[in-house]
């Protein structure tokens, strides 16, 4: 989604329209990663996501969808707030004086991710900050991420809002997400080392943070 979402923009697609498109990808890769760990899920974190999360997400999508608010603004400049954090100690520090803070940290990652569909950094954030084995994180994040998302199709469904986009043009999106993911993870994700990821991942997320905030201005 931190790729997906800024890239559809950036190629004229409004805010609703691209995450309508994503969505249905982001549950389905999910789902896959799922299908290999449920069981190691940390539940207990869940169920925290549940109550402090989901319900800011809901309400402030709907927001989105009844204000004309300049979203390719407030994103451009999340993504340069997320880049940072690799580069910047005061940053990193911001971030991690807010997990200290569970129920606030979880409700301001809600709020980001109605208005943006970029609360996926905070959440990696959250879960990599306990300190769990891999297996425990990439569960845990993959299931409040599908969560994530099918609170945000169904909210979008019940609101009424007309979206201009086919089923059958979701569906190529949906075949072609998925083709990348699996392509992605066999042949590029295990090849990179973790310190050039991040670097790479911050560089990126600068750049369509700067070319979101041009366009939009």
């Amino acid at each position: 989604m931190l790729f997906g979402t800024p890239l559809l923009l950036l190629r004229g697609y409004d805010f609703v329209q691209a995450v309508m498109v994503l969505l249905p990808i982001s549950v389905s890769i999910n789902l896959i990663q799922i299908a290999k760990d449920y069981q190691s899920a940390d539940w207990g974190f869940y169920k925290k996501i549940l109550a402090y999360t989901i319900p800011f997400v809901v309400i402030f999508l709907l927001v989105v969808t009844r204000l004309n608010i300049n979203i390719g603004v407030i994103i451009g400049l999340f993504l340069l707030f997320v880049a940072a954090k690799d580069y910047s100690l005061k940053v990193n520090n911001v971030i991690k004086f807010l997990v200290r803070y569970e129920k606030v940290y979880l409700s301001i990652m809600g709020i980001i991710h109605g208005l943006t569909n970029l609360g996926g950094s905070l959440l990696t954030a959250i879960v990599h900050s306990k300190d769990y084995e891999k297996r425990i994180t990439r569960a845990t994040v993959a299931l409040s991420y599908a969560t994530f998302a099918t609170f945000q199709i169904l909210t979008l469904l019940v609101s009424g809002y007309r979206i201009d986009i086919t089923f059958s043009g979701i569906g190529i999106y949906l075949i072609a997400g998925i083709t990348v993911f699996i392509l992605t993870e066999k042949l590029v994700y295990m090849d990179i080392k973790n310190e050039n990821y991040s670097k790479y991942f911050a560089v990126f997320l600068f750049l369509s943070g700067v070319s979101l905030c041009v366009k939009s201005i």
